[in-house]
């Protein structure tokens, strides 16, 4: 715990109003937006186990402990959210979005504060982190769900499709004997 502490303080004292933070957690990864004073806006609900850095894996398809649609916005300190869980910076969707200014960024971030409609797959933390500094929801987590069911989905059809075929070659044969 205490490595994990050292690490966190050194990304706390990286940070600059408007960057994004990923929280590592056994199954997912949590989002915030850091907004100075060792503050983070994110979305969360009750039960989330966040002070323990744990989160709930038998809540995986929901805020931290939330199933679906009801969520908030809250402000909180950087050392709550990160329990015992590694923070990174990561500003790494800089690569493909430009990011407003910081003011800007923190202004968003704020704005939403309170209830907050959620899905983990389409609305869901690092959707908002994305938004606050980009205006454009974007979550890598959720992109590697559609792609995982869109091959799972084009193998079934494969699969359902030589199906087919067999049977219709098959039923070929005997019609002909």
């Amino acid at each position: 715990m205490a490595v994990v502490r050292r690490h966190n303080q050194t990304v706390l004292d990286s940070l600059e109003p408007g960057d994004m933070i990923e929280f590592h957690r056994p199954m997912y990864c949590h989002w915030a937006v850091y907004i100075g004073d060792e503050q983070v806006v994110h979305i969360t609900g009750e039960n989330d186990g966040i002070k323990d850095g744990k989160g709930d894996p038998g809540k995986f398809c929901s805020p931290c402990g939330v199933q679906l649609k009801k969520a908030f916005v809250l402000i909180s300190p950087f050392w709550d959210v990160a329990g015992e869980s590694k923070a990174v910076k990561n500003n790494g969707k800089d690569r493909k979005h430009r990011p407003a200014r910081c003011d800007e960024i923190v202004e968003r971030a704020l704005s939403k504060l309170g209830d907050y409609g959620y899905n983990v797959l389409w609305k869901n933390c690092e959707h908002f982190a994305s938004w606050c500094r980009y205006g454009v929801e974007w979550s890598e987590q959720a992109d590697i769900f559609w792609q995982g069911a869109a091959v799972c989905l084009t193998g079934a059809a494969v699969v359902a499709g030589a199906g087919y075929v067999y049977h219709k070659q098959k039923n070929k044969k005997e019609n002909k004997t």
